[in-house]
């Protein structure tokens, strides 16, 4: 039985396309630290995801930044909590919130002129700021 995960309710993904493994955590927490894998690594393969539109997997990898491998695997590290349960939620909500950011489609760029009064304005504050450098230069004698 195949569990799907839903992102929005036009996207879900598999919970296979995920995998999970459990590492110890590091930083303070003596002996209990020490001897269980409470951490979670999670790693989902964005640009073999047969559940995400190529569109979605562009925006992803973009908002991924260095969470995102040469080979186009995200890889979340979660070790907040002492419970691998709250560890494993932890992580794949940072997941699922990831791919409902890369789903949301940009607004598209509306091209606009600048007002007339504004470029007047700037205009005058580039020839203001030019004589301010050039009363900077040599004083001029006048032979």
């Amino acid at each position: 039985m195949v569990v799907t995960i839903e992102i929005t309710e036009n996207l879900a993904i598999d919970q296979d396309e995920i995998e999970e493994r459990f590492v110890r955590a590091s930083g303070p927490g003596g002996q209990h630290v020490n001897k269980t894998s409470t951490a979670v690594e999670l790693r989902f393969d964005i640009r073999n995801s047969p559940s995400l539109p190529d569109d979605i997997k562009l925006r992803l990898e973009r908002l991924a930044g260095s969470r995102l491998t040469q080979d186009g695997v995200i890889v979340l590290f979660a070790q907040a909590a002492r419970s691998q349960e709250f560890n494993r939620r932890a992580a794949r909500a940072r997941l699922l919130a990831l791919i409902a950011r890369a789903a949301e489609k940009p607004k598209p760029r509306k091209a606009t002129r600048p007002t007339y009064a504004s470029t007047l304005r700037r205009r005058e504050a580039k020839s203001r700021r030019a004589a301010i450098k050039t009363a900077r230069g040599t004083p001029r004698t006048d032979d």
